[in-house]
């Protein structure tokens, strides 16, 4: 039996760095919501013990390193399970993109894996495990709207976004989150208000929510690499009315009401930008 599961990219409505904790990770509070635009998850089940993985794209590993091989490396330490599984990857999601690519393809093989060998594990209980995994990993479970706090993974239910078109402009270089981090002086950021985002989105207010969104981390990205701030200052000329960097970045998300308005920013970027994508909000609650 071969199982199919989609891994939705995330972006950020906001990031906000609140300091850096005892244990080397810094404390932060961010809100998350899901795209359509995802990688497709193949699981094939293999009689001898061992993980297998496959990805479509050369700057993805095909190892342990790979965040899906460690989602079922952990699972079956954590269930008990002596099969094996072959893992592919068609990857659609932009790599060290700030959208949770490889996140989202680890929740998927835990809820894959889940469903695979009948463990009945909850959503609830995946999260944690996939807490260990990488920070991410808790909200891509459940690919819903979300405020992440702690380092990321501790969760909390908040209204969607209205509904619009997302632009995705990512440029041709990866970003190292890791990196990213280590430029972070908190005393130096720009904070966003992530209440007043949260507002906007129970009174399903556009114009408000576009007028809140932000990344604490754009300085520290633009500084290293200048080329995502020309992006950003190009969609803003365009006319995208609520413009932020995703994640650590490279892609910026501009949020837009109308698909005619979309597709004009799309065309105007796609000379500037090789890989730029209309999509749209999955969280439809």
């Amino acid at each position: 039996m071969v199982l199919f599961e989609k891994a939705p990219a995330k972006i950020n409505l906001s990031l906000d760095v609140l300091g850096k904790r005892d244990d080397g990770f810094h404390e932060v509070e961010m809100i998350m919501t899901s795209i359509d635009l995802a990688d497709r998850v193949e699981l094939h089940p293999l009689d001898e013990d061992c993980i297998e993985v496959s990805a479509d794209n050369q700057y993805v590993p095909n190892d342990e390193r790979n965040l899906a091989y460690k989602a079922a490396f952990a699972f079956k330490n954590k269930y008990h399970i002596n099969r094996g599984v072959r893992i592919d990857i068609e990857k659609n999601i932009p790599v060290s993109a700030g959208l949770g690519g490889g996140s989202s393809d680890a929740a998927a093989v835990l809820r894959g894996l889940n469903r695979m060998w009948s463990v009945g594990a909850t959503l609830a209980e995946l999260a944690e495990l996939g807490g260990a995994i990488g920070s991410d990993v808790p909200f891509c479970i459940y690919s819903k709207t979300a405020l992440a706090t702690g380092h990321g993974e501790i969760l909390r239910d908040i209204a969607p976004p209205p509904q619009c078109y997302v632009v995705l402009a990512k440029p041709n270089i990866g970003v190292s989150t890791r990196i990213i981090f280590q430029h972070v002086h908190a005393e130096e950021l720009i904070h966003p208000n992530t209440q007043r985002i949260i507002r906007a989105m129970e009174e399903n207010d556009f114009t408000k929510l576009c007028e809140n969104v932000g990344n604490a981390l754009e300085s520290v990205t633009f500084s290293l690499f200048p080329t995502v701030q020309r992006i950003k200052e190009k969609m803003v000329r365009a006319g995208t009315t609520g413009v932020l960097m995703s994640g650590s970045g490279p892609t910026v998300v501009g949020l837009v009401e109308h698909y005619s308005k979309a597709k004009r920013i799309y065309n105007g970027l796609r000379g500037f930008c090789e890989e730029v994508y209309i999509v749209q909000l999955l969280d439809r609650r």
